[in-house]
């Protein structure tokens, strides 16, 4: 990783600059150790240390669920700003700027078009733009691999802040890559620069690389959860649960009114590849259905290559709406601050019948 040898990578240009860094909870070495203390040794050396920003889920990654803000606060030890971006503002101020030479990015993405990491990112770069700050993205891996490609390419029309650009939902791309994207095709004039990593192969997956999996957000707790992302965070725009308040978010799913044996049978019958669906019980602790007993099913994947996330998630919805059209609901706005659109439209990047018929 970059903060590896961030003495080493350090681009001559920035030395003694006035640094604010975007972090969370998975912006760590290879030994652990976070960000913001390897950027505390190099303080006054390299550079010099201005602010922390965080995006969703906070700087230190407490806050839950989707829409739950978090406020700005100073950080005890250092004396400097930890600016929420995700509360009264998800793009940097001019006043959070102000004191900036360079806005250091160092967020653990997970392969998916809606995971929201990266359009804080984005919104930095616009921010940084207009301010004259330069942005240094530290590289990470995609831990989902940096081959496959699933699902529609975002139709403008249905922008929000789990989508700001047209890429895939399954977008194969590192965070680096997409900052280059975004300045190549958003932000012709931000100053960007990339500290690489070393070792890195496109077709790796996170458990290859050597690297300890650091739940990037609270309902991210392993890679298999990352691995199904891509079409069961779909779910969330449901009243079908997709497994938050359980120890496997996002692996297991179901509703109270679901018969688990049934829907199984139905969704193995389809022989999608790479996955089986073994019948599951469970009551989430909070969220949808907390302290109900829910049937549906947990996601075994047998072949990571051949699994495809986004068609899978896009099954299970049919097949639900098939065996329960009067209980299956579509989840009403807002979601992720969109007031218009369905949520299932701006997680799907288009309109519903694009991809679901009625």
């Amino acid at each position: 990783m970059p903060l590896d040898y961030l003495s080493e990578l350090w681009p001559q240009k920035f030395r003694g600059a006035r640094v604010g860094a975007l972090l969370h909870p998975a912006s760590v070495s290879a030994k652990l150790e976070h960000a913001s203390h390897v950027l505390e040794k190099h303080n006054g050396d390299l550079f010099r240390l201005a602010a922390f920003f965080g995006p969703q889920h906070g700087f230190r990654g407490e806050t839950q669920d989707n829409m739950v803000e978090w406020k700005s606060y100073q950080d005890a030890r250092l004396g400097i700003p930890v600016c929420s971006l995700y509360g009264e503002y998800r793009e940097p101020t001019a006043e959070m700027l102000k004191e900036l030479d360079v806005l250091l990015v160092d967020l653990q993405d997970i392969g998916a078009r809606y995971y929201t990491f990266i359009w804080t990112m984005y919104l930095c770069m616009s921010a940084c733009e207009k301010a004259g700050v330069a942005v240094l993205v530290l590289e990470r891996p995609n831990p989902i691999n940096g081959v496959a490609i699933e699902g529609p390419l975002l139709d403008p029309n249905y922008k929000s802040f789990v989508g700001l650009h047209p890429i895939p939902v399954r977008h194969g791309k590192t965070i680096a890559e997409l900052a280059l994207q975004f300045r190549d095709e958003a932000f012709r004039h931000c100053r960007l620069s990339i500290l690489p990593m070393k070792n890195w192969e496109r077709a790796m997956w996170f458990d290859q690389t050597g690297l300890p999996w650091v739940m990037p957000s609270p309902n991210m707790p392993t890679l298999e959860a990352a691995i199904v992302y891509p079409g069961m965070c779909l779910l969330e725009a449901t009243n079908i649960s997709e497994g938050r308040g359980t120890t496997r978010p996002f692996e297991i799913f179901g509703a109270p009114f679901i018969d688990a044996q049934t829907l199984c049978r139905e969704l193995n019958h389809l022989k999608l590849p790479g996955v089986f669906f073994r019948e599951n019980y469970f009551q989430p602790t909070f969220h949808k259905f907390a302290g109900d007993l829910c049937g549906g099913a947990q996601l075994h994947i047998l072949d990571r290559e051949k699994f495809r996330p986004f068609l899978t998630g896009v099954e299970i919805i049919t097949c639900i709406r098939k065996i329960y059209p009067e209980q299956f609901q579509w989840k009403q706005p807002p979601y992720e601050y969109e007031w218009k659109h369905l949520p299932i439209e701006i997680l799907i990047g288009g309109p519903i019948n694009s991809v679901f018929a009625d």
